[in-house]
């Protein structure tokens, strides 16, 4: 069997990972072809290009590229089409993995077509399913209340649960030894400070993260800030920290991010998955965002529901609070940060929130990847 999986960011990289494992584990004489990050590299993909290359965020942060992207679009398609793939696996980041869909389909319209992570339709812009539908044959949905919607629209999908629920965590040792080895005392507050995975992301957020902490500093003096970061983006987040007043610990090695994530007592964190991330560590949050003001208006426009924090949708809650577009300011951020430093009733409501989250994305089921590759062989007709 030979399967073409294309993913655009982090996020889609370790869903990739994931779901090769499990293929391999169900269907030994699998193999791969096409785009991806490190992950999947290590489970024995040769990427078509650097993943890196797709990782822009935004209507009008894409158009500088626009060129580049729509060559890099032309280029997997093709690759696609020549390999001939038992069935194509595009992996999130739509405006990438739709168009390549488009071209493939247009070159041959039989080649079977799965997409991994479902559009937010109920979130918003609620017809990109029907959009979708002419491309795409099957869906791989990380919620479990998505599969009626894509359904409706006339793809078939399954619920596969989300691989937050199986990532390895750190140990209570692991989490002491990294306080250890970065001289933090057990009762001193360490928060994470989580920009974004995009250049673009990190570009915006790092001057307000850095205003937000360095009062936030000034008031809790004993307070420790550490940046876990991603490959792509290690090298800006690097030079913009070090300008910072305190400058805060760089973590790129995945052991060393494991385990602060085990250790810390707050974050602050871009909107994302890594919300996810952080519940599966039980780490209150806050989240801060802000985007292009017209990508910022047309995305209010067509929002459908009042927060774009994954644990406040799974859990339908509202106990992170959120600071997004316009109020993504650092006087507010500080406020609520504090809150969590100084309330334990905050604490106790994210930390409910947070359990509610993983139960129902499938903590204790069968991991994620292996549920995902059941879904993608049943498709096939392989098991």
């Amino acid at each position: 069997m030979k399967l073409f999986l294309t993913a655009g960011e982090a996020s889609g990289d370790a869903l990739g990972a994931a779901l090769m494992a499990g293929l391999k584990a169900l269907c030994p004489d699998v193999r791969f072809e096409g785009v991806g990050g490190p992950l999947m590299a290590a489970e024995g993909l040769d990427s078509l290009f650097p993943m890196e290359d797709l990782a822009v965020m935004g209507l009008l942060e894409v158009l500088p590229k626009y060129r580049f992207l729509k060559r890099r679009i032309a280029e997997a398609a093709a690759a696609v089409t020549a390999a001939r793939p038992d069935a194509l696996i595009t992996i999130d980041s739509p405006d990438f993995s739709l168009r390549v869909a488009k071209l493939v389909r247009e070159a041959n319209p039989s080649q079977k077509t799965i997409h991994y992570v479902a559009p937010t339709v109920w979130a918003w812009r609620p017809g990109r399913a029907a959009k979708m539908a002419p491309l795409i044959d099957h869906v791989l949905a990380l919620f479990p209340f998505e599969p009626p919607y894509m359904e409706a629209a006339g793809m078939t999908c399954d619920f596969v649960g989300h691989p937050v629920v199986s990532m390895p965590r750190a140990t209570e040792a692991e989490a002491s030894a990294f306080r250890e080895s970065h001289s933090i005392d057990e009762d001193q507050p360490l928060l994470l400070c989580l920009p974004g995975s995009r250049r673009g992301e990190v570009t915006r957020l790092m001057p307000r993260f850095e205003l937000a902490l360095d009062r936030l500093q000034a008031d809790h003096p004993g307070l420790r800030i550490a940046i876990p970061t991603v490959r792509g983006v290690a090298g800006v987040v690097g030079d913009r920290a070090a300008r910072w007043q305190n400058p805060p610990l760089i973590l790129t090695d995945a052991a060393d991010k494991r385990a602060a994530f085990g250790a810390a007592n707050l974050a602050l964190a871009a909107s994302g998955t890594v919300s996810l991330e952080l519940a599966a560590n039980r780490v209150p949050m806050v989240i801060a965002h802000d985007f292009n003001r017209l990508t910022w208006w047309m995305m209010k426009r067509a929002a459908l529901i009042d927060t774009v924090t994954l644990v406040n949708i799974v859990s339908e809650t509202r106990a992170v609070p959120e600071f997004l577009g316009p109020a993504c300011r650092p006087g507010p951020i500080v406020d609520a940060l504090a809150r969590l430093l100084a309330d334990p009733a905050a604490r106790t409501a994210q930390l409910a929130a947070m359990e509610a989250t993983m139960d129902r994305l499938g903590r204790g089921a069968e991991a994620p990847g292996l549920r995902a590759a059941r879904s993608v062989l049943a498709r096939l007709g392989g098991s």
